[in-house]
């Protein structure tokens, strides 16, 4: 087939809302299916990828001889996907070695079961880099070989260092079964995206007709203060009189020391999280402005589109999971424009 007329197919595992296959979109692979388990982060996805079929179970449930029949012998170019591994990662295992159960672990099964039951010419799974370290990851990687995968490649990276605005350690993994190939490396020109230019020019958000720029937490009195006090530009709660430190904060050995923290203008966001709109839970409070970010400035640090829609009336907190749990698209988009040329070369 010629390279100007391969319609590249890929397949979203575990979707989210949609950054991974916003990213895969925009490097031009058409995303026949994306499987996810959550109703609202569903909706969130079909609102943005209208022509994508969603799946909404519990991938555990699902039968890809479905798949197969509704795909008429079309081979799937890239089967990609984050599966959950929350027990893996450094902040719920409080850097401990050992693993916590979480059932939801060994869903790095399933995604490896959808490549084994459909074939993908290639795949890409994303994840946190602690699972670098366990079995489970490596006994995938055994049974991703014994399919015919001999080219594996995977590595802990920095999403910082491929235009993303905030610093987000991630492990990739890239197979093919067409030829060698090779996690995407890092931008060239060593540019990295900041603060400033991501949200610096956002109006306020009581001046603002963008629902998502309205969304971010009401405190109390006594937080607000606290937050006013803050200096701009960085300043955190080491820099407020002893008052305002919280009795379980007060131990010399404490963890966490960016909550309640403003971000830099000139420099990358902290890594955008599940908690994003909670200063509580990390640095998230505004350069300049005696607020939280608003779901829209996350999403912008996160490199979602600025158009990209949510489900209206979504609760906060879900709202940040939405946002914080996503893959950021333009690394996905990088990723996928690397598959990409590794495909046109060995099927054009």
């Amino acid at each position: 087939m010629a390279v100007s007329k391969l319609k590249l197919i890929s397949v979203d595992l575990f979707s989210g809302c949609g950054g991974l296959t916003e990213g895969l979109h925009q490097a031009d692979f058409n995303t026949a299916y994306a499987f996810e388990i959550d109703d609202i982060a569903s909706k969130a996805y079909i609102m943005n990828h209208p022509s994508t079929e969603v799946i909404t179970d519990d991938i555990r449930n699902v039968s890809t001889d479905q798949i197969k029949q509704k795909l008429k012998g079309k081979t799937i170019h890239l089967l990609a996907g984050c599966p959950p591994c929350q027990g893996f990662s450094s902040i719920r295992r409080l850097n401990r070695a050992t693993p916590v159960f979480d059932a939801r672990n060994d869903l790095i099964n399933e995604y490896v079961r959808f490549v084994e039951e459909l074939m993908p010419y290639t795949f890409m799974m994303e994840n946190v880099p602690g699972l670098i370290h366990y079995d489970l990851f490596h006994q995938a990687i055994a049974r991703l070989k014994a399919v015919g995968y001999n080219h594996i490649d995977y590595k802990v990276v920095n999403v910082k260092d491929y235009g993303v605005p905030q610093s987000r350690k991630r492990l990739v993994m890239v197979g093919s079964r067409l030829g060698e190939i090779k996690v995407a490396a890092p931008l060239s020109d060593g540019k990295r995206a900041t603060v400033r230019e991501t949200i610096g020019l956002l109006p306020l958000p009581e001046n603002s007709e963008d629902p998502l720029h309205k969304v971010f937490p009401s405190h109390t009195e006594r937080i607000k203060e606290q937050i006013s006090i803050t200096p701009h530009n960085g300043g955190s709660r080491r820099d407020l009189p002893a008052k305002y430190t919280l009795e379980c904060h007060r131990a010399a050995n404490i963890g966490f020391n960016d909550v309640y923290g403003r971000l830099r203008w000139d420099d990358y966001s902290t890594t955008i999280t599940g908690g994003c709109l909670n200063p509580s839970k990390g640095r998230f409070l505004h350069p300049e402005q005696n607020r939280c970010i608003s779901a829209r400035e996350a999403a912008l640090l996160q490199s979602f589109p600025i158009q990209y829609k949510m489900p209206e009336n979504t609760p906060i907190g879900k709202l940040a999971l939405l946002i914080g749990n996503a893959l950021p698209p333009k690394f996905s988009y990088i990723q996928s424009l690397n598959i990409k040329a590794h495909l046109f070369e060995h099927l054009s």
